[in-house]
């Protein structure tokens, strides 16, 4: 029934006289006058049966309709003249009009919900999208949108908006605490702005202070509808992956997981075993806090001396003597390219373990 008091809302501005909807129980729950919502109509306590014949009683004039949701209903407005049952009748028409096309909206997306979670027999779904409007060959890309207060869909709006200049997309609420943003590409088109540019305006948008934490998932561009399910399950584990690897990003791309979507596929009992035959006993429990960020800061430099000690404020040999160091405690120099991607890879899989609740008990925390 929002629907109809939306549609109702908008009526009113280009109406002269009041009008309303009235329940199966006579019961007038949307007005223009707000003060008539919630009273029982003297003259129409009961509904007749759907038609187009219209009805005039007391001082108004009545017609029937149906909604998908609601059940049937009655229309009012004000007055029994012709110019009154003019209104109504453009009213009626208003209506019908609206909630067809919104009841085909929702039938639209609810399809391509069940598209994205393979609730769809895959041969039926070029069918399906042409009877819903919905092209089938065309490039599509998943975005995965994930809230932190568990209210997605108080977020539709917002979203819209910010997809407004973007012009080609399906806004899809999962659950309550994500949404999936289809978007359509015409790399034919100049678009204005990349897909990197429009995930990170998508998070400005929602990541202010009245808003809580976003994060988005974005998997890799789909060439069918059908595929769009294999999009959307890249998303979310970009998102997964993402908040092990890299927990102070907010906008994960399946196709910028590297080692860690590789990570992600391995055993636990595979991964204890890595880490058993590349460190001994012990070794993490050695590396306190300042030789860590040495090593992550050296990582992030690619291997580069010179770089890592200007960001970490030390002299060269300071930092050669904390690699030295790391080398004694592991066996591992990280200077040398191989032995840097090995202490690299088992760091990320002792982060993998600990987020799975598996911390390797060979040594220290990582």
């Amino acid at each position: 029934m929002e629907e109809v008091r939306y549609l109702i809302e908008e009526v009113a501005k280009f109406l002269d006289r009041p009008a309303g909807v009235i329940n199966r129980d006579g019961m007038v729950v949307v007005s223009t006058e707000k003060s008539q919502e919630g009273k029982k109509d003297e003259h129409f306590t009961e509904l007749g049966e759907v038609g187009e014949l219209l009805i005039s009683a007391g001082n108004r004039t009545y017609a029937m309709l149906e909604h998908a949701e609601a059940g049937p209903f009655a229309a009012y407005i004000d007055g029994t003249d012709e110019t009154s049952r003019n209104y109504l009748e453009l009213i009626l028409r208003y209506l019908k009009s609206e909630l067809k096309e919104r009841d085909s909206e929702a039938g639209r997306l609810a399809f391509l919900k069940n598209v994205l979670l393979e609730n769809e027999l895959p041969g039926d779904i070029p069918l399906k999208a042409r009877e819903h409007k919905v092209l089938y060959s065309t490039r599509r890309q998943a975005f995965l949108i994930q809230f932190e207060d568990g209210n997605a869909q108080s977020y539709v709006d917002t979203l819209k908006e910010a997809l407004e200049s973007w012009g080609k997309d399906y806004i899809l609420p999962m659950d309550e605490e994500n949404i999936v943003v289809l978007l359509e590409l015409d790399e034919s088109e100049d678009q204005g702005e990349s897909v990197d540019q429009l995930a990170q305006r998508i998070f400005d948008t929602l990541n202010d202070e009245e808003m809580p934490k976003v994060y988005i998932g974005i998997g890799l561009p789909a060439e069918t509808l059908k595929e769009t399910a294999k999009s959307y399950r890249e998303a979310s584990l970009a998102l997964t992956v993402g908040s092990i690897f890299e927990s102070e990003s907010y906008i994960m791309r399946y196709d910028k997981l590297g080692l860690g979507r590789l990570i992600y596929q391995l055993p636990p009992t595979l991964c204890h075993m890595f880490l058993s035959e590349v460190f001994r006993p012990g070794a993490y429990e050695a590396l306190d806090n300042e030789t860590l960020l040495t090593i992550q800061k050296f990582f992030e430099n690619n291997l580069n001396g010179s770089e890592t000690s200007r960001q970490l404020f030390v002299h060269r040999n300071t930092l050669v003597y904390r690699l030295d160091k790391v080398q004694k405690i592991t066996g591992l120099d990280l200077r040398n390219f191989d032995d840097a991607v090995l202490f690299k890879l088992a760091a990320m899989v002792r982060k993998y373990l600990e987020k799975q609740g598996t911390a390797f008990s060979g040594g220290g925390k990582w």
